[in-house]
């Protein structure tokens, strides 16, 4: 191992160092008391998958906006598991201030599902497939994160056929028929949203990142 190899593995360990300590914080206050215990399991599950893996590959090291996002989105999770995403009271608040019909906070959860998969595709695509980034590049991300979606949207219906009512909770339709479409639609916004207004800053932070 190279001395830039060992700074960027060393570098990469403090940023997960301090990514755990606020997910295990997390965890540890949304699954106090759960609205319910199931739901809260379901919803955080992709934390407790994605954690090893950023480990496993913390020699790799991911950008700093790679990272700050994956961190975000899994708050939401965890604060979606913690209350369900239909009861969550950040998102009464919103409701209540545009004069919604719904508590809005799982659209806010499906364009996180776009914007946070759209910038890590994008950085694995440019540093280790060697795509250049451009047009090409975004439309694949675009695709990833839309198979991401539809794939999220299966696990739903997969969910809902076994366990009937009780993956209401975790389904958070509120009554809406048109609930999978508004998901995918948030999740499409998320990750155009994030190439158009974050793509120079991943480019330059991808950029020093290799110079190191």
């Amino acid at each position: 191992m190279t001395l830039t190899d060992a700074s960027r593995e060393l570098r990469s360990t403090r940023r997960l160092m301090w990514l755990t300590v606020i997910w295990a914080f997390g965890l540890l206050i949304s699954g106090l008391a759960p609205y319910d215990r199931a739901t809260w399991w379901m919803e955080v599950a992709p934390v407790l998958i994605v954690l090893p893996i950023l480990w496993a590959t913390r020699r790799q090291g991911l950008t700093d906006l790679a990272l700050a996002l994956i961190c975000a989105h899994g708050l939401v999770l965890m604060l979606g598991g913690a209350y369900t995403y239909a009861r969550v009271p950040l998102g009464f608040q919103v409701q209540e201030w545009l004069d919604l019909a719904r508590n809005p906070y799982d659209r806010f959860g499906h364009m996180f599902q776009g914007l946070t998969p759209a910038i890590v595709f994008r950085e694995l695509l440019v540093r280790y497939v060697g795509m250049k980034p451009g047009t090409l590049t975004s439309l694949l991300v675009v695709a990833c994160c839309l198979a991401i979606s539809a794939s999220y949207e299966l696990i739903e219906f997969g969910a809902a056929m076994a366990l009937g009512q009780g993956a209401d909770e975790f389904l958070g339709t509120q009554g809406d028929p048109w609930d999978t479409q508004w998901d995918m639609l948030m999740c499409l916004m998320g990750a155009v949203g994030g190439l158009v207004l974050l793509s120079h800053l991943h480019d330059r932070q991808m950029q020093s990142l290799n110079r190191r």
